[in-house]
């Protein structure tokens, strides 16, 4: 992966660097294309056969071209000037010379031979350069030998060829038994084997094809200085961290105890297996039974498998074993796909168990499909493209709807409010970002929408739990505590509203510790209210949709047979009509945005009339609300597991490209990783399943002891977290 570097970071890169590039015509488009990273104001005015200085004083940056275009005793003198004496040295040298010795010497086999003998009397004095400077060889690009000149009719691609050869062979050659090497910078030369046609004169590169390798060659360089997330080649492996130790000895000792119990029940069993009676003739049944696996035996058996796919997120970002590419958007790229998965859903179509409005074979279907669709968003790069980036906003929103309709529809109709509960979802929300944030050594917050809908949850449940709890079963009893209810949600809006418009007083909340090591990135919140603000108001639009629908099902003012409108004819119809219009004219409005940061501040306010038209759409007509997708619904149900594990094994380089596995073949290469990774978000749900039941056991006395447990794990993170810190520091 390639990051984009813009001038304020080479120029952060690069300060007090002394750069130089040595050679030809070629290298000298190479050294303009640099410095115009570093300044896009230069303009290409200098001596075409001269050495051209640059710099940039506000830097201290200097980039000087030499033309130098033969390798030859004169090149040679300059780079032996660099290993002697009390000369400063360049830091990076950039040098490569050929085309001209074939047209001044007619491509003469002769030249060639002389080639050989200069690199090979250059070769150590740029390995000598290269033990406290980086040194670059670039290989020599193909040509486009029908739009040659006559003059340079005699630089063929079989001579390139056979001077890159000779080049190639004897740096590698040389520096065998050197500490030190040189770099040799061929990418260039596979560019131009696919841009060169394209050329003015045959010989050149194109700008945009030399512009890229400028920018590769910033990447070589400072990709390991900077260590931007989106620049995954030349980086080296980050270190493993204390905590990241720890994580690896837990489940290298899980992994050995779960075979190690393993082995002893097969053994048992082995010993009370049937046996037959020689004399008899008869089979003996065995004394004891086989015994129900034990807690400990399921705890490290899920540990086991936990710690078998962490190794697989950890070497799939983290490790160099794997390549990374970045994304390209095409609008195929992403409506292709689109449209494939939605025949895929209408195919697997089955009735439901229940027609009410937004049932749980609904629900998740409704997750299953906007997982899939924000999956496919990702992967093709689709943020780039506005239009497609609003309407993703409103399926992100959509989830955030869902959760407070759903919770609150519990709280309201079970009158629920136990920790068991509580520590239910809370567990089921946080475990798999809790590992990854120790194994993948990430802060809580870059999975950003796990502790969004862990806050909402606290949020709707404090508002329903707090004096005077308000629930449906003591509502009936008296309707002056509907209009309790809505007081208190009245109350939250206006809390929601302060807190979006007082960016401040939100983020002295969460700068507070605890909190702040759990909301901060970066060493500030500001990204935290930024997300939280930007669907701000939409859980709440899913609790008072809740409340309305829940008191209209009370009052039976709404049919929910099978194959029955939910409304009457009339009505249903007029409110049909009012959703598709308002569904289109939603799209409409977010396909004709041009500025992202003014359609983001309507989005909170506007993105519920496109949920509230696709619920109704969806419902109102009852043979549409008595069938669902299954192919849909299964991806539902693991849909939280896709949308964090997606960060490591399916994207890399945390969400900013796209996973290699398999080089060469893009299709089959996300065929292959698209089938590991939805086995593993499966896998992980089951995982998080079996724990749940372990961690979180329903007995109060029991529970109060594992959550001092979880909290003594917490407080030992934290330690280890802050003496990480420290050695950093």
């Amino acid at each position: 992966m390639m990051h984009k570097y813009k001038n304020s970071e080479a120029k952060n890169c690069l300060i007090d660097k002394h750069v130089v590039f040595i050679g030809d015509s070629r290298i000298r488009q190479l050294f303009y294309s640099f410095i115009k990273l570093i300044n896009p104001q230069v303009k290409e005015e200098g001596i075409k056969h001269g050495n051209i200085p640059f710099e940039d004083k506000s830097a201290s940056i200097k980039v000087d071209f030499l033309w130098y275009p033969e390798v030859n005793g004169s090149m040679r003198q300059r780079i032996k000037s660099w290993t002697e004496g009390s000369v400063a040295k360049p830091h990076i040298i950039v040098v490569g010379a050929a085309t001209w010795s074939i047209k001044i010497h007619n491509g003469s086999n002769e030249a060639l031979a002389q080639y050989k003998i200069n690199i090979t009397s250059i070769a150590p004095l740029l390995e000598k350069l290269a033990i406290s400077s980086d040194v670059y060889w670039v290989l020599q690009d193909p040509v486009y030998e029908d739009m040659l000149s006559e003059s340079r009719k005699m630089i063929t691609n079989e001579k390139i060829d056979a001077y890159n050869e000779a080049a190639v062979r004897i740096l590698n050659s040389s520096s065998r038994n050197s500490k030190a090497k040189v770099k040799v910078f061929s990418v260039s030369k596979l560019i131009a084997q696919e841009t060169i046609m394209k050329s003015v004169d045959g010989l050149h590169l194109p700008e945009s094809s030399r512009d890229t390798n400028a920018m590769i060659l910033m990447n070589v360089y400072c990709n390991k200085i900077m260590k931007p997330i989106d620049g995954s080649c030349c980086q080296p492996q980050p270190p493993l961290t204390l905590i990241q130790k720890i994580a690896f000895c837990f489940f290298t000792l899980s992994i050995i105890g779960y075979l190690i119990i393993s082995l002893i029940h097969r053994n048992n069993y082995r010993k009370n297996k049937s046996c037959t009676d020689l004399e008899s003739g008869e089979e003996k049944k065995p004394a004891i039974s086989t015994p129900n696996v034990s807690t400990l035996e399921m705890l490290l058996h899920c540990f086991c498998k936990l710690g078998l796919i962490m190794t697989y997120f950890y070497l799939c970002d983290r490790a160099n074993l794997f390549m990374k590419e970045n994304k390209f958007y095409t609008h195929s790229s992403f409506f292709i796909p689109i449209v494939y998965i939605l025949v895929l859903g209408v195919f697997y179509t089955e009735n439901t168990k229940e027609t009410k409005v937004l049932n749980r074979e609904q629900t998740d279907e409704w997750k299953g499909w906007m997982q899939l669709v924000i999956l496919i968003y990702h992967i093709s790069g689709a943020s780039t493209f506005l239009p497609v980036y609003m309407h993703i906003r409103v399926l992100v929103a959509a989830y955030l709807f869902q959760t407070g309709y759903g919770h609150f529809s519990y709280f309201w109709i079970k009158g629920d409010f136990g920790v068991y509960r509580v520590c239910q979802v809370l567990f089921r929300l946080n475990f798999l970002v809790v590992v990854l944030c120790i194994v993948m050594d990430r802060p809580y917050q870059f999975y950003y929408f796990v502790p969004l809908v862990t806050v909402w949850f606290m949020i709707i449940y404090a508002t329903l739990a707090v004096w005077p709890q308000i629930v449906q079963k003591k509502a009936n009893g008296n309707c002056l505590w509907h209009f309790g209810l809505l007081l208190k949600l009245i109350c939250l809006l206006t809390c929601i509203y302060f807190l979006s418009y007082s960016q401040g007083a939100f983020e002295k909340i969460f700068s507070f510790w605890p909190l702040s090591k759990c909301f901060e990135l970066n060493g500030n919140v500001y990204e935290w209210w930024f997300r939280w603000k930007l669907d701000r108001y939409v859980v709440f639009h899913g609790m008072l949709f809740a409340f309305i629908y829940l008191a209209l099902q009370k009052h039976q003012m709404i049919s929910e047979g099978k194959g029955d409108p939910l409304f009457s004819n009339r009505v249903s119809n007029v409110l049909l009509f009012i959703s598709i219009v308002s569904f289109l004219t939603y799209s409409i409005w977010a396909s004709s945005c041009k500025n992202k940061t003014e359609c983001n501040e309507l989005h909170p306010s506007v993105s519920v009339v496109q949920i509230l038209a696709f619920i109704l759409i969806r419902n109102i007509p009852g043979y549409v609300r008595s069938v669902y997708s299954s192919f849909f619904a299964w991806f539902g149900k693991i849909s939280l597991e896709l949308f964090i594990c997606q960060y490591h094994i399916w994207l890399a380089a945390d969400t900013k490209g796209i996973l290699v596995l398999i080089p060469g073949y893009p299709m089959f290469n996300v065929l292959v990783s698209t089938f590991i990774f939805v086995c593993v978000a499966h896998e992980i749900s089951q995982i998080t399943n079996d724990l749940a039941q372990i961690v979180v056991p329903k007995d109060n006395s029991t529970l109060l002891k594992r959550l001092l447990c979880i909290a003594g794990f917490f407080s030992g993170l934290h330690f280890f977290s802050a003496m990480q810190d420290q050695s950093r520091h």
